[in-house]
């Protein structure tokens, strides 16, 4: 029997996926599917994050990280108030605790300004320690934008929403084949052939090899970065009050290993940022041969290890050594000692890298005929996302022809 035929099919339900999905749903008249490979939404690197609300203080002024955090941030927070999920804007302190570091905290605290973070403010050491008295820094900054959620509670509220209004969501479901004919594309996945007329797609770790699959080249490689987290024992969580980072170094699309109030309780420490050697790679034990071989035979990823290695040795040994770890977290918490932390979880970053070496730090997103290919959406995505919602389905009432409600 033929299957209907979807005005947009989305592939990967994490939440720049829902988000586009609930925005198409809410604006356009058509039918539409989301077809996630796992067993249930947010499964990957919405499920594994954090949880921290950015405010927009790191990204470059004008730049598609700072255009649709700052935008997306109050759509967040608004939407978490609207539908009663648990949040909390409780602000963050970024604390530089040696003299070589204050440069890059002039540089974040302009770019914060830039982004319209009026109220940002430079803190002493005694204004540090008003709001995080275990904190030790010789020059901080004040972030009161910055908040903390479950965005695994977000996700599943667009997925309410999108269902009851029309759309579809399909789990254990996929993509396996592509063609299209130009008037229909036929995908093959896991539970049979669907049929749409236009497709997004949002795999996130696999979003590049969706899209070559799709025959588009994305123009980069998608790397699996795994961040891994203590946690912080309950009877010494009073040394963090709520948000506290560490000035991160520049050169990295990454913040460097920072303490985190969790909104249903408990503190994070954590992460660090090492190659995993599987896409959905959550253990150190985790390997996949076809991964390991796929980026090893690109280009870009061995530019990128000339240049970073010393790096690369650095977070693997905080990886197989919780001294280390600890040392590291000691910079901006002097009190807390191995005791005080346990390991948790990990999640994994899907890191776009160019031909170059390059480690991409802004979206990608990629037009062609009927589809739309969103390859790079790192944090702060999750931010962001129905902001990034917006922006896929502007472009597809463009390219896709779609009829307002």
């Amino acid at each position: 029997m033929k299957s209907t035929t979807y005005d947009v099919a989305i592939i990967g339900a994490g939440i720049v996926g829902l988000a586009t999905a609930l925005k198409l749903v809410q604006q356009f008249k058509l039918s539409l599917v989301i077809l996630e490979a796992e067993n249930e939404v947010a499964a990957h690197q919405t499920g594994h994050n954090s949880g921290v609300i950015h405010s927009g203080l790191y990204y470059k002024p004008g730049s598609l990280k700072a255009l649709n955090c700052v935008s997306g941030r109050e759509a967040m927070y608004h939407f978490c108030e609207e539908n009663g999920i648990a949040h909390d804007k409780c602000g963050k302190v970024v604390v530089a605790t040696n003299p070589a570091e204050i440069l890059s905290l002039n540089m974040l605290e302009e770019r914060g300004r830039s982004n319209g973070l009026d109220g940002i403010r430079r803190l002493t050491p005694g204004e540090i320690r008003e709001i995080e008295p275990y904190v030790n820094g010789i020059d901080g900054l004040w972030v009161p934008h910055t908040g903390i959620v479950d965005y695994t509670d977000v996700s599943k509220a667009y997925a309410r929403k999108i269902t009851e209004i029309g759309g579809e969501i399909r789990t254990n479901t996929r993509v396996t084949g592509f063609k299209n004919d130009h008037a229909t594309i036929q995908l093959q996945t896991s539970s049979g052939e669907i049929e749409t007329r236009n497709l997004i797609n949002c795999a996130g770790l696999r979003s590049d090899k969706v899209a070559r699959l799709c025959g588009v080249n994305p123009g980069l490689q998608i790397i699996p970065f795994r961040g891994e987290y203590y946690e912080v024992v309950p009877e010494k969580e009073y040394l963090v009050k709520n948000l506290i980072y560490p000035v991160p170094d520049v050169r990295f699309p990454f913040l460097g290993v920072h303490f985190t109030r969790m909104v249903h309780g408990g503190v994070e420490a954590g992460p660090n940022a090492v190659l995993a050697f599987k896409r959905e790679g959550y253990r150190k034990s985790d390997i996949s041969i076809p991964d390991v071989a796929y980026y090893s035979a690109y280009i870009g990823f061995w530019r990128m290890a000339l240049k970073y290695w010393k790096m690369s040795i650095s977070e693997t040994h905080r990886s197989y050594s919780k001294q280390a770890f600890v040392k590291a977290l000691q910079r901006l918490i002097p009190e807390l000692q191995m005791q005080d932390v346990h390991p948790a979880g990990s999640g994994v970053r899907a890191q776009a890298l160019s031909h170059d070496g390059k480690l991409l730090d802004d979206f990608s997103i990629v037009e062609n005929a009927n589809q739309i290919h969103v390859l790079n959406a790192p944090s702060p995505a999750a931010t962001a996302s129905l902001s990034i919602g917006e922006t896929i389905a502007a472009m597809a009432e463009k390219n896709f022809l779609l009829t307002k409600n």
